[in-house]
């Protein structure tokens, strides 16, 4: 999965070597047709797809930095219209939030924790949600026992939440990100420099995106293909060599 982010690649100038590139713009899709399943992914990519046939209007994604929860919130808020907002930002635009919740049925909360939750703004929020007969996704890198939720009302409707598990990024799914990033870069690569970077690489997705652009601009650099040396000194630039 991908993180639903801009990623700059770089376009050589100059004959001299090494060689100073400019910046350009590389879109990578978040559509559902873009996803790479991994049984890493598989249960909450499954959760997702079963929109709207869901057990109740709360589900409750939970899962490592980098593992894929913006993506998959993402992808489920275009398919059901739900608006994204961040916890940290919840208590500010709740009062929008709510009076427009006859227009937006369906919210997105993004990376709750103990340490952002505002447990009277998140209640308001979850019962207009529920009022409408909409749905609430709310991604994190903990389960609700570990909020220290004291608002009885709010614990009583995290309980009923469905809770969906996302793991960390496990080898197939990196070398399947990595795979597709370079081809939107139309980048041709090797199998055995997809593995070589797979086994040294930080376990994120992002860490992915990052090594990918960092690779394709010290191939230009280098006027050069894609090959072992140069995933070696991309990986050694972003201190995981």
């Amino acid at each position: 999965m991908l993180a639903e982010t801009t990623i700059s690649s770089d376009l050589l100038m100059g004959k001299s070597t090494p060689q100073i590139p400019f910046n350009l713009t590389h879109e990578n899709a978040v559509r559902r047709e873009d996803l790479v399943e991994t049984p890493a992914n598989e249960l909450a990519v499954s959760v997702i797809d079963a929109w709207p046939d869901w057990p109740g209007f709360l589900t409750i994604l939970a899962g490592p930095v980098g593992s894929g929860k913006s993506h998959l919130a993402s992808i489920w808020a275009t398919t059901s219209e739900a608006v994204t907002v961040s916890a940290r930002d919840l208590p500010s635009v709740l009062d929008a939030l709510v009076t427009g919740m006859a227009d937006h049925a369906c919210v997105v909360v993004e990376d709750l924790d103990e340490k952002v939750i505002d447990q009277n703004a998140l209640f308001h929020v979850l019962n207009a949600v529920r009022q409408v007969g909409g749905h609430c996704l709310v991604t994190s890198r903990s389960w609700p026992l570990s909020w220290n939720v004291t608002l009885a009302d709010l614990s009583s409707r995290l309980k009923t939440a469905q809770l969906v598990e996302l793991r960390e990024p496990d080898d197939l799914l990196l070398k399947m990100v990595m795979m597709k990033l370079f081809a939107d870069r139309q980048i041709a690569v090797d199998d055995k420099v997809l593995d070589y970077c797979v086994v040294r690489m930080e376990r994120s997705l992002e860490s992915a995106a990052r090594l990918v652009a960092e690779i394709d601009a010290e191939s230009l650099a280098r006027q050069s293909s894609v090959t072992r040396a140069t995933a070696a000194n991309a990986l050694q630039k972003l201190g995981m060599g």
